[in-house]
This record gives C-alpha cells, structure tokens and sequence, in this order.
C-alpha cells in the first residue's frame, strides 16, 4: 500500500510512501480518501506525511499528459481530495518531509498546521514552467495561506522556494528537522484534538473557511471546462 494509516492515541498518522516521488494518481488518491474516512470515525486530528525526503512531486505527469479528459479526470479527484480536506471537521497537519511541488505544495493549502523539513528541499507551485495553468480552485485555497504580497510571484511566475523560502511566503508555519518532523507534527496534532472542542471547531471552520470552499468549487467547475496541458513542441 502507498498510503498507511497508524493511530496515535487520538492522532490518525497518515504516511505516504510509494517509494519514488509520491506523485498523485488515482490509487493514491483514492488510498487517502479511504484513509481519511477511518480517521473522520477515529481520530479527534489528523497528521498527514510523506516519505524521507519527499512529500510529493505534484500529480501523476504520465496521466496528465496522455489526453485532456485523463488530465481533467485526474485534476478533478486531486481537487475533490484538497477540498475535503479544506473542510474537514477536525483538525488537520502536514508533515511535509521534503519536496512539495504542484499538487504537493496544494495540499499545504487545506492544512490547519504546516509543518516543513529543514534542508535542501523545493516547495512551490511549478505548473507555469512545467506548461500547465495552476487551477482556479488551486488559487482560491492558496489565498488563505500564502502572503498577499506573495501571490503572484509565487503563483503565476512559479517561483520555488527552499523551506525557509517557504515559510516566508506562506506555504509552511513552521520547520522541523528531518529527524524529528513528524513527532514534531503528531504533538501538535495532538494538542488539537485534545484542546479543541469538535463541535465548536468544525462550526467555527465553516465560518472561516466556508466563503473560500465555495470559491474553489466554483473554480473547479471552470478548472474542468478549461484545463489544458501545454507541452512544449518538439
């Protein structure tokens, strides 16, 4: 399995470890969902992790650059993941332990607590430069995360930055060593589910965030209406 689940007294540790670049696809995709699922009747937060080095490389390219509809199937599930998670009633962090690139660095954006690796590590939305327009319901997340000032260059021109980079702009809160980011994750996590009371939370996530999910869905819809992969010529 890509995706395992372990509980932490009242953590759900959700790890992703396909043993290469951690690139959503389907399977991977559908793994989280199943995952969440588990932590949504079990867990009171969740820790969401990568592999050594790697959080994830983005999306499957070899799925979003075989044909339109595979590209638009594919966004539209990684979306509906984000979104989910965007929304979710209890609390949710990332230990990002590495690279966050594309859909990796998007995920950051439907966390609670961002938790990054400190070292030799790119974190950014690269789709610009790689020939692919970031989505609209990708933008409409990213704005509650990333700096104002920070938008544009870390958006349209697909600035990468390196973990201190990062958390200057708004994609991690904090750093941690490779050794210790997920304790690190799985303590703070854990004071969540244990400080915050559920009902309260999930009522008040709906305030804050309600107005932003409906941007993204509604981004989502044009992202599926639009989306194209722009492959250099040969």
């Amino acid at each position: 399995m890509t995706v395992t689940y372990e509980q932490h007294g009242a953590v759900a540790l959700i790890t992703i470890d396909d043993g290469k670049a951690n690139a959503f696809g389907h399977d991977l995709i559908d793994q989280l969902q199943k995952a969440i699922d588990q932590a949504e009747k079990d867990a009171g937060a969740i820790v969401i992790a990568g592999r050594p080095g790697r959080f994830s490389a983005g999306f499957d390219l070899s799925v979003m650059t075989s044909g339109t509809d595979a590209a638009r199937g594919l966004l539209n599930a990684g979306a509906q993941l984000s979104m989910r998670l965007f929304a979710l009633k209890i609390p949710v962090v990332v230990a990002s332990t590495g690279h966050a690139l594309a859909m990796g660095a998007i995920m950051l954006f439907a966390a609670d607590r961002r938790i990054g690796a400190a070292g030799n590590y790119k974190i950014g939305l690269n789709e610009v430069a790689i020939g692919m327009p970031v989505p609209q319901f990708a933008i409409a997340l990213g704005r509650q995360s990333l700096a104002n000032e920070s938008l544009n260059e870390a958006i349209n021109l697909a600035t990468v930055y390196d973990p201190e980079g990062a958390v200057r702009v708004g994609y991690y809160d904090e750093l941690a060593s490779d050794e210790d980011i997920v304790a690190r994750a799985l303590a703070v996590a854990t004071d969540f589910a244990e400080r915050l009371r559920q009902g309260a939370f999930a009522t008040t996530r709906t305030y804050l965030r309600g107005e932003a999910l409906k941007q993204a869905e509604a981004g989502l819809v044009a992202d599926l209406n639009s989306f194209v992969v722009d492959l250099p010529e040969n």
